[in-house]
This record gives structure tokens, C-alpha cells and sequence, in this order.
């Protein structure tokens, strides 16, 4: 019975693992596919045109701030020198118990002003707004209300303050391109379909040179932990969503950095309050909105980077990052259980919902299982020796390979990184990720299901900020940071295209 088990067991992790590698295979072609369209359709709206443009449509940039004394005055500058010409800044203070609110107020001049806040989406009570006395300023909007618990609750208070028809949600931790705006709206402007949502590449912002929130020169992270993340963005922004983006599949849109149609949130509910998992949530009830009322819809992604982040400098500060992620995924699967599997949500219930289930959700519980049943049939002579080590390797050098081909993949298309040294530094990191990096995932995606199980309370803004270094106490130059992707070609108007748009009501404000 028990050699019958061990053979069942063997199939089911062989059939599992090709299935993996078999999807990581189809996503890279895919992804190829998709970045060499977008360099292509790139070209049909030009970034200075648009910028001239008084038919470009607004976006509210909505960042919530919960204790962010040491990086808030940095990134809300980092947030105000975009390059757009329609935008407002939207900072909801998340009843932050340290100096936030109070930097925030001598940097920027802010006085408590009358607001029109109408609640459209159910928030934490709403206290009061602060706007800045320096006409300089007069696109920065500060919201302060109770704490909410989770970062979900902030941006539903943004929604509420917001003016515009398109909102870009982003962190106080994140450094955006001056470009980003123009770049994230033109799938928008561009597609037939209704675009609801639009993602972007991330990467570290640690060891970035930084000068008035702006990137002046990208780096790869020195300390480990972060190096291992820069990979695995690339890894997965490149390779993974890209790779959706080519069947309209994008299972989530970053809550580091995505623009959203805001009519449609606000229809789906907005955030949902409670979540930990609030870019998949949301993401997750827009197109379950969409279908739900029949309608046609799209969701983009470009493979231009244009948010860095500041990742967990050690393990302590990781740990609770990928334990909260963690509970969030389960809670989002328990939250939208009815999409699992369910053909009325077509490629969502049949294709996306059950990839990351099998392949994200249960691959850390069946990889915590393999490695303690592998140790039972080792101390019980069971491992068959002579095709045991190849498995592993074969394993291994998949990872290896995956990893260097994205590597090369992103640094031949945007080369972000001056020199061979930095590079060879992934190529390296990939080597030991899957030893030392890997595990410690796993290990941390198990404890956030635990948590989630035995509900114990899961607080967002528990990550220590390091904080930015001043330019003059780095070596470096160069602007990698605003990497345009060479869309300098003109082929069709904008302003045909923006007055169809408006023609169409679909770029006009919402009224409330």
C-alpha cells in the first residue's frame, strides 16, 4: 500500500512540475510576443504631443502614508515633479502616529482647508484635508482620517477625494519616472476596448542614486535580500505579466504602481476594505464587474519601468512583508471562491483564477510537503539514488535559466544598468536564489496561511523605511531612471485620438 502511495506521489510532482515549467515556457514566448507589440504600438502617440495636449485626461495620483516619517517628504516631491499636464496628488494619512502629517505640513505649507469629501466608497471616519498656501503646491491634496487597518481602506478615501476619471494608486516608499503618467495612459488612449487598468515594471530603489525624488542613476541592490527581490520583479513583471497581458489576463496590477479607470472601481465596490491583497482584490472585482454586466473590457501592462521601490532590507522586515502577501492571497481566494473554476467568468474562472491557485497558492504548501515526505523516504531507503540528483539539477538549471534569460532579455531591450559588473551581479544572485532565497518564501507564505487560519491580525505599514541617501553622498550619474523607450515615432494624431475619446464620454470627469 505504501509503495503504491510513493508511486502515486512521484506522478502527481512529476506532472506537477512539468506543468510548471510548461507555463513558464508559454508565458516567455508570450511576454516575447507582448514587449515586441508594445514597442511597436508605442510609437503611435507621442509624449510631447501629449503633454501639449489639453484634451489628455486628468489622473489622480492616490498615495496612502501610514508612518513614513523617514521617506514622505522625498517621494510626495518624488510625486509632484511628474510630467503630465493634467494630474492632482492625493496623500491620505492614515492616522500615521509618528511625524508624517506634521513634515508634511512644514515642507509643504499646509493649512486645513474646506473640501467638498463626498463618500462614495465606505471608509474609516474621514477627519479633515490640508491644502498648501504655495501656489507651487496647489496640485498636492493631504487627506488625514482614522486608521483603517489596512492600506485597501486608504485608497478607498483617495477614491473618495479624487477628481479626475483615471487614478494611478502608488506607495510613499516608491520613486515614479517623471514620464509615467504619459506612459501608463497610452494603452489607455490606445486600445479599441475599454482599458480598465494598466501596470507598470517595478524594481528596488535600494542603492539608486536619488536627487529631489528623482532617479538619477539605477542600480541593482548591494545587500542580498533586496538584490534577490530586484530578480524576482523582473522575473516577474517581465516574464509573468507581460506574458498575461498577451491573452488579457493579468491576474493583478501592482498596488505599488497601476492606473485605473475610476468609474469602473467605484461601480465594483472599490477596494475591499479588509483586504491585505488589495491589488488583486481590486483587480479581481473590476473584471468580475466587467463580466458581470457583459461588457468588453482590457487589462494592460508595459514593460517599461517606471516605479522603484524601497524592498526589506533584512529578514525581519521581509518576513512580515511575504507573511502579510500571503494572508492576503488566501483571503482573496476565500473572499472570491465563487470565480475558482466558474466558465461564467471565462478566462478569469478558467484560466487565471486556477494558474495561481495550483501554481501560487498551493506550491508552497506542496513544496513544504515534498521536502519533509523526501526526508521519510530517505530515512527509510525509499530515494531512488540513480535518478534523484538528476531531478534536482534538471530543477536547478531550469531556475538558473529562467532567471538568466530574463536578465538578458531586459537588459538587451532597456538596458537600465551602466555597466557589465551590475549585471553579472543578477546573473550571479540567480545562482543562489533557489538555495537561499526560495526556502525562506516558502517558509514565510505557509506562516501568512497560519495567520490567516487562526485570524490573527495583520497590520499594513509594519515595514522600517531606511530612507534615501542625498545624491552628493553617492558616486554616479547618468538618468537610466527615465528611460523613455524610444517612442519618438508620430504616426496618427492625438488630438483625434483624445477628441474620440472625449466623443465617446470616456474621458470625461465623473459627476457625484
Amino acid at each position: 500500500m505504501f509503495e503504491i502511495f510513493v508511486k502515486v506521489y512521484e506522478y502527481f510532482i512529476f506532472f506537477y512540475a512539468t506543468s510548471l515549467i510548461l507555463s513558464y515556457i508559454v508565458l516567455a514566448i508570450f511576454s516575447f510576443i507582448a514587449i515586441n507589440r508594445y514597442k511597436s504600438y508605442n510609437t503611435d502617440i507621442d509624449d510631447e504631443e501629449l503633454i501639449n495636449s489639453d484634451l489628455a485626461p486628468g489622473i489622480s495620483v492616490i498615495a496612502p502614508a501610514y508612518n513614513e516619517e523617514k521617506t514622505i517628504i522625498v517621494n510626495v516631491k518624488s510625486l509632484l515633479t511628474l510630467n503630465y499636464p493634467k494630474f492632482e496628488v492625493i496623500i491620505v494619512n492614515d492616522g500615521s502616529k509618528d511625524k508624517t502629517l506634521d513634515l508634511l505640513t512644514e515642507e509643504f505649507e499646509l493649512v486645513e482647508a474646506p473640501f467638498a469629501y463626498v463618500e462614495k466608497i465606505k471608509t474609516k471616519p474621514y477627519k479633515r484635508t490640508f491644502k498648501s498656501t504655495n501656489p507651487k503646491y496647489d496640485i498636492l491634496t493631504v487627506i488625514d482620517k482614522e486608521n483603517g487597518g489596512t492600506k485597501a481602506d486608504a485608497f478607498n478615501a483617495g477614491l473618495n477625494a479624487s477628481v479626475f476619471p483615471y487614478y494611478l494608486n502608488t506607495d510613499v516608499d516608491c520613486i515614479l519616472a517623471r514620464n509615467t503618467l504619459t506612459k501608463m495612459i497610452k494603452p489607455i488612449l490606445s486600445d479599441k476596448k475599454r482599458v480598465i487598468a494598466v501596470g507598470a515594471t517595478l524594481r528596488m530603489s535600494n542603492n539608486c542614486d536619488i536627487e529631489d525624488g528623482v532617479i538619477t542613476r539605477v542600480r541593482p541592490p548591494k545587500a542580498l535580500i533586496p538584490r534577490f527581490q530586484e530578480l524576482e520583479y523582473i522575473r516577474s513583471y517581465l516574464l509573468g505579466k507581460m506574458g498575461w497581458e498577451l491573452i488579457n489576463s493579468v491576474p493583478n496590477v501592482s498596488g505599488g504602481l497601476g492606473m485605473f479607470d475610476k468609474e469602473i472601481a467605484i461601480k465594483a465596490g472599490g477596494y475591499g476594505a479588509d483586504s491585505h491583497a488589495e491589488d488583486m482584490d481590486m483587480m479581481t472585482r473590476m473584471a468580475a464587474h466587467m463580466m458581470n454586466n457583459r461588457l468588453d473590457y482590457k487589462i494592460g501592462y508595459i514593460p517599461l519601468s517606471c516605479c522603484w521601490t524601497e524592498g526589506p532590507p533584512n529578514l525581519q522586515i521581509l518576513n512580515r512583508q511575504r507573511t502579510r502577501w500571503a494572508s492576503g492571497l488566501f483571503q482573496m481566494f476565500t473572499d472570491h471562491r465563487k470565480i475558482l473554476f466558474n466558465p461564467n467568468y471565462k478566462r478569469l474562472g478558467l484560466i487565471t483564477f486556477p494558474y495561481i491557485f495550483i501554481f501560487e497558492f498551493l506550491a508552497p504548501i506542496i513544496e513544504a510537503f515534498g521536502i519533509l515526505f523526501s526526508i521519510f523516504l530517505l530515512f527509510y531507503g525509499y530515494v531512488n539514488w540513480n535518478f534523484a540528483p538528476l531531478i534536482l539539477l534538471y530543477s536547478y538549471t531550469f531556475a538558473i535559466m529562467i532567471s538568466s534569460v530574463v536578465i538578458i532579455w531586459d537588459q538587451m531591450t532597456f538596458k537600465y544598468y551602466n555597466t557589465t559588473r551590475e549585471v553579472i551581479s543578477l546573473f550571479l544572485t540567480a545562482f543562489i536564489e533557489p538555495i537561499l532565497y526560495h526556502p525562506l518564501i516558502m517558509f514565510f507564505s505557509l506562516k501568512g496561511y497560519f495567520s490567516f487560519i487562526t485570524s490573527r491580525e495583520l497590520a499594513w505599514g509594519t515595514m522600517t523605511r531606511q530612507g534615501f541617501e542625498k545624491e552628493d553622498d553617492k558616486k554616479g550619474g547618468g538618468n537610466k531612471g527615465n528611460n523613455s523607450g524610444g517612442d519618438n515615432t508620430k504616426r496618427k494624431s492625438i488630438f483625434d485620438r483624445l477628441k474620440n475619446k472625449k466623443d465617446s464620454n470616456e474621458i470625461e470627469p465623473i459627476k457625484t
